[in-house]
């Protein structure tokens, strides 16, 4: 155990040498390449320099610790958190560098350093995180763990750490006071009286207890025998059999309460960071793309069917609010518009709508909601009022997607689940991408789902229509 424990921090210390060797190695690359024109005002202070650059990168780790080491970590977080890093730290660097009042030019050298240092760094995280997971899969740095309850939560725990050997767990085996289950396990190592001695002789990493909560007398002795001997202690907890999702704990004082879902847009920074994107996004659209396409995509509508360019339709908005959405006018006038969804071959649509539902342009118009505040670039696509009321009644989670304001495009979208919904089963899959999407916000996934749209628009999509 010993021997492992220091192979895990001489790891974190090993990744830490490495961000310090790419950050510096890139400043002299920068350095020497933009010329002394760019960099005449760090030369006679280069040794300074240096040093608050690597001061930065210190002060800044302590807010947004490197987790590439951790069991589990998704690449996507890994380039998030190497980005928050990087911008934070060059935020500290340049504001400790206006000391040296050197203007302009000095800000050029920061910007194409920025801009180097966000690319090449995450790579570098990236690079880590794949090599350790490769080092992993050979039997290294592993942590030597047990389960303590073999029950339903206790078998799909161990499922999920053998699913991928580079998370480094080493399952030694399983105790249970349910002898029965000696024959079907694993490997089954004794009954919950014996887990302290076995410890000990085995040199255990972590316990993850899987017990029930009628058994809170062998959970508490576990955790009090854990806590003494320096052994990290887990507990799944037991309504996990039927809450399979994640939960998020919040204290009332010194009482833990579990929330269902983790929701990042309910902190203040990432809704203005979302709206900020989206009042920059839209307005440039607006200003630039949005004229011509109205001009040229409203003459084809005006010529091939009568009737107006947009069409207006209530949609269910945040938090169960109706607004009017705008869209492309894509079929001719009809008392269906508000009652029945776009089907293929739906002999509504006009011979320019079909084009315009394909590539995604029907949508342009969403943008004037988007700089309204009714809309976001990204989230789940707003209903018309017939569905919302019809689908919330038959689907449990329906009305969690209006948690966040709807958007022109959305992580359903992208995953397969644009276009009609004829089934339940299709409207299921679409709510549940939505609640995905939800729980799991970041900016980054909003510019993953808008590059993957635009992506779709110029391929053309076998769902639109």
């Amino acid at each position: 155990m010993e021997l492992n424990k220091k192979e895990g921090f001489f790891i974190q210390w090993l990744i830490g040498i490495g961000d310090l060797v790419v950050l510096n190695l890139l400043f002299f690359v920068v350095y020497h390449e933009l010329g002394s024109y760019y960099t005449s005002a760090i030369a006679s202070n280069i040794r300074e320099v240096v040093l608050l650059l690597n001061f930065c990168y210190f002060f800044s780790l302590y807010f947004v610790p490197f987790q590439v080491h951790l069991a589990i970590v998704y690449i996507d977080k890994i380039v998030q958190r190497a980005f928050v890093l990087v911008t934070f730290m060059m935020f500290l660097f340049a504001t400790c560098l206006i000391f040296l009042n050197v203007g302009d030019v000095l800000a050029t050298f920061l910007v194409v350093y920025y801009l180097s240092a966000v690319v090449v760094f995450s790579l570098w995280r990236v690079i880590v995180r794949m090599t350790l997971k490769m080092y992993r899969r050979k039997g290294y740095n592993f942590k030597r763990v047990i389960i303590v309850g073999a029950g339903k939560n206790g078998m799909e725990l161990y499922r999920l750490m053998k699913n991928d050997l580079s998370y480094g767990f080493n399952i030694l085996g399983f105790f249970d006071d349910n002898i029965t289950l000696k024959s079907v396990l694993p490997n089954y190592l004794g009954m919950t009286h014996q887990v302290e001695d076995y410890v000990l002789a085995n040199d255990v990493d972590e316990i993850y207890c899987t017990l029930p909560g009628t058994n809170d007398e062998k959970i508490l002795r576990l955790m009090n025998f854990s806590e003494k001997h320096m052994i990290r202690f887990f507990i799944v907890p037991e309504f996990y059999r039927n809450i399979k999702k994640s939960l998020v704990m919040e204290m009332i004082e010194t009482m833990p309460v579990l929330t269902v879902r983790r929701e990042p847009l309910q902190a203040v920074y990432n809704r203005v960071l979302k709206r900020s994107f989206d009042i920059l996004f839209s307005s440039i659209v607006l200003v630039t793309i949005y004229p011509i396409m109205y001009t040229v995509i409203g003459l084809m509508i005006k010529l091939t069917s009568p009737g107006p360019i947009l069409f207006r339709q209530m949609r269910t908005g945040l938090y169960g609010k109706n607004f009017k959405c705008y869209k492309f006018r894509t079929m001719r006038v009809n008392a269906e518009a508000d009652l029945i969804q776009a089907a293929r071959n739906d002999p509504r649509k006009t011979s320019i709508g079909d084009f315009l539902r394909r590539t995604n342009l029907d949508e342009f118009p969403q943008f004037i909601n988007v700089f309204l505040g009714d809309m976001s670039v990204v989230g789940p696509r707003p209903h018309m009022l017939k569905h919302t009321e019809q689908y919330s009644a038959l689907i449990d989670k329906y009305m969690i997607r209006h948690l966040v304001k709807p958007g022109i495009t959305g992580w359903a979208q992208v995953t397969g689940y644009r276009g009609e919904t004829r089934t339940i089963e299709q409207m299921e899959g679409r709510v549940k991408r939505d609640v995905w999407y939800i729980e799991n916000w970041s900016f980054f996934l909003d510019l993953k789902i808008i590059v993957v749209t635009v992506m779709n628009m110029f391929k053309g999509e076998k769902n639109a229509y």
